[in-house]
């Protein structure tokens, strides 16, 4: 019996695009989760609880869900679809970005959650201190709020990482498998598989529990200190 030994010309290719797409969606899904989180956990209007349930949902969807409406939403034939098409001359579906927005959109719920924690947890009567003394709610913000949510912070970048890191099912709805251009990880594991090259599988496999291992291991000494 003939096993396939690892070509790594074909390993590295997923394993950088998942890295890059896990890099730039976690940074995105960090940038909108502080907005949101901190205008939700200072705020109180009708409707909130709806809304923190609507933003809440991607967590827990099945992936094939989340990626299905994605592609109603971001599809060639969708308003949305059209635009982006007419703007960058190109479809976002089946393109890495897609697999960004998909990334993005699991991973926000993580980070939401993780940052209205972390607001939360800062005290009032230092923000309300600050405002005493003639700052206004951007600089409270900046120089109060978010440093003493700055572990909350790390935290959220880390969650957000691995679970951006991990996406599997919203990414292939919508940005497809196709080697070097959208095949990440998750996906590249599927097709070895599927194919039975098994070695192939566990080194793709063996590289991903160690990044995540790597980056959990991080969140628990953050939460240590």
């Amino acid at each position: 019996m003939n096993i396939p030994a690892i070509d790594w010309s074909v390993f590295w290719p997923p394993v950088r695009l998942s890295l890059q797409v896990a890099l730039l969606s976690s940074v995105v899904a960090v940038i909108m989760g502080v907005a949101v989180a901190w205008k939700m956990s200072r705020t109180a209007f009708r409707g909130k609880v709806v809304l923190e349930t609507i933003l809440m949902l991607p967590l827990v969807l099945p992936p094939t869900v989340v990626g299905f409406l994605l592609l109603v939403i971001l599809g060639r034939r969708s308003l949305v679809g059209r635009w982006i098409e007419t703007i960058f001359s190109s479809p976002v579906i089946f393109s890495w970005w897609a697999a960004v927005i998909a990334s993005v959109v699991v991973a926000f719920p993580l980070v939401y959650q993780t940052m209205k924690s972390g607001f939360n947890g800062v005290d009032r009567d230092l923000e309300d201190a600050g405002r005493s003394i003639g700052a206004n709610e951007w600089q409270v913000f900046r120089y109060i709020t978010l440093p003493l949510a700055g572990r909350a912070l790390i935290t959220a970048f880390i969650l957000g990482f691995a679970r951006a890191l991990g996406e599997f099912g919203a990414t292939l709805m919508i940005a497809g498998n196709i080697p070097g251009k959208t095949q990440t990880v998750p996906t590249a594991i599927y097709v070895a598989v599927d194919s039975g090259n098994q070695p192939m599988a566990w080194a793709w496999t063996i590289s991903i529990v160690v990044i995540s291992f790597l980056m959990l291991l991080m969140t628990r000494q953050q939460a240590r200190q």
